[in-house]
């Protein structure tokens, strides 16, 4: 009798870990609450006909440079495009520094904080599979590559402190680092928002750029899916799982498995969770939420600095001053008058998303946990401002609140898109301390969401870092054979 294993979840990483166990020859099944799968990774008519909106993320620098999804072929599978511009902050006044894929370029147009700006970021575009071995994998173990690991920790104190305002003199420098840093919604500045900046920005001057699917961030979805049904594998769409104690996944003592790319607070749902990691369970922090609107526009966004279209995402901030309050507010549960706004203008490159001649727009703003503040108009203002005469070229939105994320994907725990607050020490603790965090106490049962090393971001690696870890416990109970990812991928 062929081994079972459940994942519950469809997002890249539930669909990550599906594929490993299917390639190592479990019949694999996924169940997903939503009508289609992708979690994070979808893309779909939100405003009018013939307009493709991505319904999560919409750029992922760091899915071409992930161990498991380079090994399973994403390249190849999907077509990707490299923008030549990574990402733009505006300025008042019709200025902007750009993040350009050559980092010579960025750091000639920033003066005198070029030699900086290189000193900070091409040790690590250079080194950037170092980087990823380290910082996106698991932090708990020996670095394989301690100069680069060391150089990524020195500049993360330098730039997670009051000490990274003295890195860069000139306005623009210091906007354009603290565009990437506020990804991480966390105060500013911060040792995790310094991390995960570094981390995306030594992409930004890499090889590949930032990249993004042509057509939509569901293909990446669709690659894994197709692969999973190919290897035997099937999912359940509209099958939402609120209790562990109502799911049949099999026999744990037979090598069946059960893996959730689900918030961990599904855990608490079963009887027989130990109470001491239940209370580190229910002592994991959630952070700040994202609010998102979706435009259908007549034309291009009208930037102020003609650059700006160049670059599919827009950090829309002002200052590193108004950047640092907006997500200072944001922690402490309130809001200003001008958010930072991450936005991504994806028809700049890719006319598959939209009529000819008209384009598409993603925004988010960040907010305090489960609000229901409506985006839209705080996101227009901050557009308009550096680009005047947006408001004529929209022609519908769509907006999602904090408060509807989280019921449209319950992992989104009041809105969070991160998997948990990403602050330095849940770097480590997600959920919990230990060098095999994806193990539950429930026998068989797996962690496989981005509550789990490395944390979020399109890659995979929780999903199949929690496979493998699986795979490696079954393989010492008797139960198959331990596998890697050359061995997964070696098979047809």
């Amino acid at each position: 009798m062929a081994r079972r294993a459940t994942v519950v979840g469809s997002g890249p990483n539930g669909l990550s870990a599906a594929v490993a166990l299917a390639r190592a020859g479990y019949e694999v099944r996924v169940l997903e609450a939503s009508s289609t799968v992708g979690g994070g990774t979808r893309t779909a008519a939100l405003t009018l006909p013939g307009f493709r909106h991505d319904v999560g993320s919409a750029v992922h620098p760091a899915a071409l440079s992930s161990p498991f999804l380079r090994a399973f072929g994403i390249h190849e599978r999907v077509g990707w495009i490299h923008p030549l511009a990574s990402y733009a902050q505006p300025l008042d006044g019709g200025r902007a520094a750009i993040a350009w894929r050559d980092i010579e370029r960025t750091a000639d147009a920033l003066g005198p904080d070029g030699r900086a700006w290189r000193a900070v970021l091409r040790p690590l575009s250079r080194h950037l599979g170092e980087v990823v071995d380290f910082a996106g994998s698991q932090l708990l173990r020996w670095p394989r590559h301690p100069i680069t690991t060391l150089r990524f920790g020195l500049r993360t104190l330098q730039l997670g402190t009051r000490l990274g305002r003295r890195t860069f003199t000139g306005e623009e420098a210091n906007a354009l680092m603290a565009g990437v840093l506020a990804h991480a919604n966390t105060p500013l500045p911060s040792l995790g928002s310094a991390a995960s900046g570094l981390f995306l920005a030594a992409h930004a001057h890499a090889a590949d750029g930032w990249a993004f699917p042509r057509g939509g961030a569901q293909a990446i979805a669709d690659a894994l899916a197709d692969d999973l049904r190919a290897h035997g594998g099937s999912i359940q769409t509209g099958a939402r799982v609120s209790s562990l104690e109502d799911l049949d996944w099999g026999d744990p003592d037979a090598g069946d498995l059960l893996l959730l790319d689900t918030t961990p607070r599904l855990l608490l749902t079963h009887p027989e969770l130990p109470a001491r990691y239940a209370r580190a369970i229910r002592c994991y922090r959630y952070g700040p939420a994202a609010a998102k609107v979706d435009f259908a526009l007549s034309g291009p966004v009208p930037w102020a600095h003609p650059d700006v279209a160049l670059a599919p995402t827009v950090h829309l901030g002002g200052t590193r001053e108004e950047i640092e309050a907006s997500e200072n507010a944001v922690a402490r549960g309130t809001m200003t008058d001008r958010p930072y706004v991450l936005a991504v203008q994806p028809t700049v490159l890719d006319g598959t998303r939209a009529p000819e001649g008209r384009h598409v727009l993603w925004a988010y703003i960040h907010v305090p946990a489960a609000s229901t503040l409506d985006p839209t108009e705080l996101v227009v203002r901050q557009v308009e401002r550096f680009a005047p005469g947006f408001r004529h070229v929209i022609l519908a939105s769509h907006a999602m609140t904090a408060a509807q994320r989280a019921e449209f994907n319950p992992a989104d725990v009041g809105g969070d898109i991160l998997g948990g607050a990403f602050t330095f020490a849940q770097a480590f603790r997600r959920p919990v301390v230990s060098p095999t965090p994806w193990r539950t106490p429930l026998h068989g049962v797996y962690l496989a969401s981005a509550a789990t090393p490395p944390g979020p971001g399109v890659t995979g690696m929780p999903g199949w870092l929690a496979a493998r870890q699986a795979l490696r416990d079954a393989a010492r109970r008797g139960h198959g054979e331990r596998l890697e990812l050359e061995d997964l991928f070696a098979r047809s």
